[in-house]
């Protein structure tokens, strides 16, 4: 069950993240997160009576589950701002999987923190590692004649590398501390919460345009939805699976993200990114041995 909810969160964020490439062309890196955050954060508030209600944050626990929550909100954060600025200014199948390398980190730091892997999930570990490295890698120069691939080449790649680091830490932090000290759903609810205030401050500061555009409305409310129920998979298989694992698996999301922006916006794959596609898939079925 925990296998499958990984792979669950991978194609969710995927789909949540191709949408972010047009809200943020729509309205900007900062009002496409407060709108995406802010719709997770009011669908989760009316949901939470069905989802298991508020746990550590009303049963007595005190300020710490509230501090975790906080900490957890404030590193996503700065990820997801990393990660829509580089679906604005970036390639989507260059940037996608590299903010997906995440696991690189979180992995790592599981490892240290204590967990265990059999050689069958180590092996399907790094093959997707691998995989996600050469879709990532196998990007070809653009076309010359091609003016908006010439624009976009090459930007976006370090907020692709800075989310990547901030998600890497983030998980971690949600496996091996967040979500056992507050509840799954409930760490969604924080984060939700923190990133809306987070956003909307830096708006409001920067006296940027607040409102949300006609245009970006279904996006907003789909992006919403997508990532949140990720988030939620995510936690929940975290409680079930390793983190190691759990990690890499919602990491796939950049992997579904190339797919669709081939499909969609007919943007180029290459070969190689196709064979890295497939490790991927390989590394799952290893993973779920």
């Amino acid at each position: 069950m925990g296998i499958f909810l990984g792979v669950l969160t991978a194609l969710t964020w995927g789909c949540s993240d191709f949408l972010a490439r047009f809200a943020t062309h729509r309205m900007g890196t900062l009002r496409a997160m407060l709108y995406m955050q802010l719709i997770g954060f009011t669908l989760l508030t009316i949901a939470m009576p069905w989802l298991g209600g508020w746990g550590h944050l009303a049963d007595g626990s005190g300020w710490q589950p509230w501090a975790w929550g906080a900490l957890a909100g404030c590193v996503n954060a700065v990820s997801t701002l990393s990660l829509y600025r580089s679906f604005e200014i970036g390639k989507m199948a260059v940037v996608a999987p590299l903010s997906a390398s995440y696991p690189a980190l979180s992995v790592t730091l599981s490892l240290l923190s204590g967990e265990r892997l059999s050689a069958m999930r180590a092996a399907g570990i790094l093959c997707t590692m691998l995989g996600v490295l050469v879709v990532a890698g196998g990007e070809k120069a653009p076309d010359a004649n091609d003016a908006e691939a010439v624009r976009r080449s090459g930007k976006g790649i370090g907020w692709a590398l800075a989310s990547a680091v901030g998600f890497g830490l983030l998980f971690w932090l949600l496996g091996i501390r967040v979500i056992p000290r507050v509840g799954a759903v409930q760490a969604v609810w924080m984060i939700r919460l923190m990133c809306t205030f987070i956003a909307g401050t830096i708006i409001l500061i920067a006296k940027q345009p607040l409102g949300l555009p006609r245009s970006a409305r279904w996006i907003s409310l789909g992006m919403g939805v997508g990532d949140t129920s990720a988030f939620v998979f995510s936690n929940r298989a975290m409680q079930i699976e390793q983190v190691a694992v759990i990690s890499v698996l919602g990491s796939l999301y950049g992997a579904v993200t190339v797919a669709l922006a081939a499909i969609v916006l007919r943007e180029h794959v290459s070969r190689w990114q196709w064979l890295g596609i497939a490790a991927i898939f390989s590394g799952i079925y290893l993973m779920s041995r």
